[in-house]
């Protein structure tokens, strides 16, 4: 997975806007303004992105993917991994712990934030 293909697939999700809230090399996708993906934009050859995940379900993909999944760089350790791609994980996998970002995300939001998200075009 390239940074080009990790953008895409982010903006392509209900509700989704990009900002740089953090200085110009750290962008960030939120869904209704909650925050559910980070990537640097300084990375080169190793591309590597923050995710929310569920905390029992971070411990599991730590442990099984050691040198692909470790706990969020500068992120609460519990409810954030930092995922490397292109290392032991397929695309198709890192696009589904980027969908159980954004789903842990949604499903906090409350019904009238949740009716948002569903009617955003």
């Amino acid at each position: 997975m390239h940074i080009e293909e990790l953008y895409q697939y982010c903006l392509e999700k209900k509700g989704v806007t990009e900002e740089l809230p953090f200085g110009p090399d750290t962008l960030v996708f939120k869904v209704v303004g909650k925050v559910f993906l980070l990537v640097g934009l300084d990375q080169t050859d190793h591309l590597s992105f923050n995710v929310k995940c569920d905390p029992g379900y971070a411990i599991e993909l730590r442990q099984q993917y050691g040198q692909t999944v470790v706990p969020g760089f500068h992120m609460n350790k519990k409810h954030w991994n930092t995922v490397y791609a292109n290392r032991e994980l397929e695309d198709k996998f890192l696009k589904k712990l980027i969908d159980h970002s954004y789903d842990l995300v949604v499903k906090a939001l409350s019904k009238k934030l949740k009716a948002e998200v569903e009617n955003f075009n």
